[in-house]
């Protein structure tokens, strides 16, 4: 007999979320950065935004996550503007894992994971089972249990990833935006997180937003891929039908070819290097 899985009545699925944007326009001053984007996120999906330094990849991410204010258009969560809704509807809906992220010292990861609970508590709201709950699932999910009362700042870079990524589950959102998830960490803590956003997709029906720079990468772990050059959306699809060499050579700059991977079937770049023989 099957034991009923113990994560599931505080990390059970949520109610899908809608994510559209609509002549999308963001910019620093005057320059503008993203230019005029329209674009359904498939909901329900794993979904990774690649292109070049600079093309304004995690502009895209921040205007969703509501960290920034477009110019023009806007970003609509089951049609309603979320630079419109309220800062705790918005946390309870959308969780962010930045590019870089910094805590108190000695803040332990218990403590992190906790701050996760704040969207759905009131000032002086106690404690709740439900809050103990999602905190342990959170825990556990993400295998940071024995890591628990270790401070933050004395993680390995996985770890600490790791400890972002519980915070952001304990706030029990149906969408994950991640900007640069993986970005200095190994290849075997590169494949953990990514299995682990994975499986949180799969499990939860967690609609999963993220800044990736590897191709192999994001085209294994991702039903859906958006391509991003100079601003806008140069193409969007499946990884076969993203990851191509003539969109590697308008996206990136990079002459090269694909092939199957062997293990998954999803697109491979190998760039084309005359001074490689």
């Amino acid at each position: 007999m099957t034991s009923p899985d113990p994560l599931a009545p505080a990390l059970g699925a949520r109610e899908a979320t809608e994510i559209r944007i609509e002549s999308l326009r963001v910019g620093y001053g005057a320059a503008p950065i993203v230019r005029g984007i329209d674009l359904d996120v498939p909901t329900g999906s794993v979904t990774a935004i690649v292109g070049a330094n600079g093309c304004g990849k995690s502009t895209l991410l921040k205007t969703i996550a509501r960290v920034l204010a477009p110019d023009e258009g806007r970003v609509l969560l089951d049609g309603e503007s979320v630079h419109a809704m309220p800062t705790r509807r918005v946390a309870r809906t959308l969780g962010l894992l930045p590019q870089s992220s910094s805590v108190p010292e000695q803040l332990t990861v218990r403590e992190l994971v906790e701050r996760g609970r704040f969207p759905h508590r009131g000032v002086f709201r106690p404690w709740t089972g439900d809050d103990r709950s999602s905190v342990a699932a959170a825990l556990e999910e993400t295998g940071m249990v024995e890591l628990a009362d270790r401070p933050v700042d004395e993680l390995s870079g996985g770890q600490r990833q790791r400890a972002w990524i519980a915070m952001v589950l304990a706030q029990e959102t149906p969408v994950l935006l991640l900007d640069e998830p993986t970005t200095y960490l190994d290849l075997a803590h590169r494949l953990d997180i990514l299995r682990l956003l994975r499986r949180l997709n799969r499990d939860r029906a967690v609609t999963v937003v993220m800044v990736l720079h590897d191709l192999v990468e994001a085209s294994r772990y991702s039903d859906h891929i958006i391509a991003i050059r100079d601003g806008a959306i140069h193409a969007s699809g499946r990884p076969a039908d993203v990851i191509t060499p003539d969109t590697v050579a308008a996206v990136f700059g990079v002459e090269c070819l694909t092939i199957p991977d062997p293990v998954s079937g999803s697109p491979i770049v190998v760039p084309i290097d005359p001074d490689v023989v």
